[in-house]
């Protein structure tokens, strides 16, 4: 029954954070300033040498460095207020600054999916349809595909906040982990929230599912689609499909792991989290960048190029 009565609304949220003991605190702010300072780099990177090298100026490596600009603000979200708050003795934040991260992280998070879906449909044309690909994945194609992501993301993220804003707070605010999510939030609020837990898994859990699966069955039909194939590109195409297959479950399990089961907390909760918002997103450069030879060489070409000025600048004076 929905709570009744006068109530004061909470100002803001405690973070209890992922430790609370002062050496672990130091240990896991340098543990995660190096995860976050690979990050940027490495996303940067990818985006610097796909805009620079004309070799790469396929669809495919746009959307790579659309996905790696998603990734640079993704971790931009709730790394810096974590590590931050490593050397704080009162870890708040506050009723707005909570929503904001719940927007942000659930825009972000709803336009990387769909993104990767635009890109499984890049994919498929490409495999399925090579002599229709270049008349129907044009450039301006591509710019559709990646707004009409961040759009549907966005519509995802915004029927989030529409559904926590009139929950009323009125009386514990403390939150057992390192930043603000749907899950805490709800049961902190002093209201029945049976409905709405479900509301919010349909919009998120059972969404992230039906992705996640028709992916891997669109990447499943597309191999064997390619295994079966003579052309000359069968390896290649065959690479990319298994890397695409690849981010999709370093991108989904967490994700399914957080929000495809009843809002309650859990011990790994926390350490999934930390996958999920830190260390994952890392790995989506790494892992097209080792398994690409085109992008490794423009990588080292673009280095080599710009260390080779370096010298000779150095050496002029």
């Amino acid at each position: 029954m929905p709570f009744q009565g006068n109530h004061s609304m909470v100002q803001e949220f405690v973070l209890l954070g992922l430790s609370q003991v002062r050496e672990v605190q130091i240990f896991l702010f340098f543990l995660f300033l190096l995860f976050y300072s690979l990050i940027l780099p490495g996303n940067i990177l990818i985006i610097v040498t796909i805009s620079n090298d004309p070799h790469l100026s396929a669809p495919m490596y746009f959307f790579l460095a659309s996905l790696a600009f998603l990734d640079i603000c993704y971790c931009s979200v709730t790394p810096p207020k974590m590590l931050s708050d490593f050397f704080s003795s009162h870890k708040t934040i506050s009723y707005q600054g909570c929503l904001a991260q719940i927007f942000f992280l659930h825009w972000l998070g709803g336009s990387e999916i769909m993104l990767l879906v635009a890109m499984a449909i890049d994919r498929y044309i490409a495999i399925c349809h090579p002599l229709r690909y270049s008349r129907l994945i044009t450039q301006v194609a591509c710019s559709l595909l990646v707004l009409a992501s961040c759009f549907l993301g966005f519509v995802h993220s915004i029927i989030q906040i529409a559904l926590l804003m009139p929950l009323p707070f009125c009386g514990p605010n403390e939150l057992d982990n390192f930043f603000c999510d749907i899950i805490q939030i709800i049961n902190l609020a002093c209201t029945d929230t049976y409905t709405l837990t479900y509301i919010m898994f349909f919009n998120s859990g059972l969404s992230i599912v039906m992705c996640f699966i028709l992916l891997l069955i669109s990447y499943a039909i597309l191999l064997v689609k390619v295994r079966m194939g003579t052309g000359q590109g069968k390896n290649k195409a065959a690479s990319t499909c298994v890397t695409h297959i690849i981010i999709v479950f370093v991108m989904f399990g967490p994700a399914i792991y957080i929000y495809c089961r009843p809002f309650q907390d859990f011990s790994l909760d926390k350490v999934v989290a930390v996958f999920h918002t830190v260390v994952f997103p890392l790995m989506n450069p790494m892992i097209y960048t080792m398994s690409n030879k085109e992008i490794k060489r423009a990588v080292v070409k673009m280095l080599g190029k710009h260390c080779h000025c370096g010298y000779i600048m150095k050496g002029s004076q």
